[in-house]
């Protein structure tokens, strides 16, 4: 389970994987050619996805898992698009100032509705969620 969260600078995640009755602790954004990225679902699939936005994104090259096991794909483009990717490889333009996905993601919304950023709101989504945790990373755009 996971938060991701954008305010429009600055992409967060927590950093708690789940298996089973057992934990780790990971990242789930990184930096990719000028853009933010981040997966919230299955780790295998997330790694697939990360691959796909590495090799260029091509429709035919899209992993297959994610069409029968989808997960939620936020990538920030270097312009500040917000690309949401569930089950295929066509984005939804998010407009909103700022976003998030994953099992936290109402508290997380909360928070930058509120007025705070995407670290607060991670930190908030962490302390209501029980599947989120572990620490939090940042990245800039």
């Amino acid at each position: 389970m996971t938060i991701i969260a954008w305010d429009g600078k600055t992409m967060a995640a927590d950093k708690m994987m789940g298996f089973g009755s057992s934990m780790a602790t990971v990242t789930k954004i990184h930096k990719i050619d000028g853009m933010l990225f981040g997966w919230a679902g299955d780790a295998a699939l997330g790694r697939a996805a990360q691959n796909w936005v590495r090799t260029g994104m091509k429709v035919e090259d899209f992993p297959a898992g994610q069409r029968t096991t989808p997960g939620s794909m936020m990538l920030i483009m270097p312009d500040g698009e917000i690309r949401h990717y569930g089950n295929e490889p066509y984005p939804m333009i998010i407009e909103d100032k700022f976003y998030a996905v994953g099992s936290g993601d109402e508290y997380a919304l909360a928070t930058m509705y509120l007025g705070h950023d995407a670290r607060k709101a991670v930190e908030v989504a962490s302390a209501l969620n029980q599947h989120c945790g572990n620490g939090i990373d940042t990245l800039e755009l």
